[in-house]
C-alpha cells in the first residue's frame, strides 16, 4: 500500500492530460443520466437507474473510515472478472508509463488535507486513461464509495465545441493546477487538433476554417485564449 500525503508528478501530468476533455465529459454523463435509485449486477456488468440500463467496470472504491482507495482490479473478489477487465488497462498503464499510483493495489489517503477529493482525483485520471465516458461515484454503504465506468456506446460522448473551448479549457487548467500547457496540449490531442508550440503560444486550426490561439503567461497559467477566423 502506498501511504502518501501528495501525488507524484507523473501521476498529475497523466491526470492534467484528462482534465479539459474530462470535465466536458462528465458534464455531458451528468446530463444523460435520469434521476432515481440504483441498482448493479456486477456478474453481468449491468447499473440500472430511473429507467436506464448500462454495461459498467468497476474503477474503484473508496473506504471512509480507512480513508484509502482500492482500484477496482486490485478487489479480490473482482479480480480476473469480466467487470474489471475495463479497469486493468489502468494498472497495465501505469507499469508501461511508470506512475505508481496506477499500479498500487492500495492507496492510503489519510495522508492529504482532503481524503476524498484525492480518491476522486484518481477517480477522474482512471477514467481518463480508460478513455471512458465519465464515472459514476456512490454510496455503497455507510462507510464506502463505489466508482463505476459507463462502458457502453449508448453514453454520448461530448464532442469537439468550438464555442465551449475557451471556457473548456480555462475548467480544466483549474481543476488540478499542476501544468496548464498540458491540459492544453491533451485537449487537442483527444479532439485530434493539431498544435504547433511557439514561445508562450500554442496555436491550432480548428473545424470550420477557425483557429484557437492559447496563451500562457509567465507562471504557466492560461492567460487568454483567442478564437479567429482564418481567411
Amino acid at each position: 500500500m502506498i501511504v502518501t500525503n501528495q501525488f507524484s508528478d507523473a501521476f498529475l501530468l497523466e491526470a492534467e492530460r484528462h482534465a479539459a476533455w474530462g470535465a466536458a465529459q462528465l458534464e455531458a454523463l451528468t446530463a444523460y443520466m435520469p434521476e432515481g435509485p440504483w441498482t448493479a449486477d456486477l456478474e453481468a456488468c449491468l447499473y440500472r437507474q430511473g429507467g436506464l440500463e448500462l454495461r459498467i467496470a468497476v474503477l474503484g472504491t473508496y473506504d471512509v473510515r480507512e480513508r484509502s482507495w482500492m482500484w477496482g482490479w486490485a478487489n479480490p473478489g473482482l479480480r480476473g472478472s469480466e467487470v474489471v477487465a475495463l479497469t486493468g488497462a489502468i494498472e497495465r498503464y501505469g507499469r508501461n508509463h511508470g506512475i505508481a499510483e496506477f499500479t498500487e493495489e492500495t492507496l492510503d489517503l489519510s495522508g492529504f488535507e482532503d481524503p476524498r477529493r484525492a480518491a476522486e482525483t484518481l477517480a477522474f485520471a482512471g477514467m481518463g486513461v480508460a478513455e471512458a465516458p465519465g464515472y459514476l461515484g456512490l454510496p455503497a454503504g455507510p462507510d464506502s464509495l463505489v466508482y463505476f465506468l459507463p462502458d457502453d456506446p449508448q453514453v454520448p460522448r461530448a464532442g469537439l465545441n468550438t464555442v465551449a473551448l475557451p471556457r473548456e479549457l480555462v475548467t480544466g487548467a483549474g481543476l488540478i493546477g499542476r501544468s496548464a500547457r498540458r491540459v492544453v496540449t491533451g485537449y487537442l490531442e483527444y479532439h485530434g487538433l493539431p498544435l504547433r508550440e511557439d514561445g508562450d503560444k500554442i496555436l491550432t486550426d480548428l473545424p470550420g476554417g477557425s483557429a484557437a490561439e492559447i496563451e500562457f503567461d509567465h507562471a504557466g497559467r492560461i492567460a487568454a485564449v483567442r478564437l479567429t477566423a482564418v481567411a
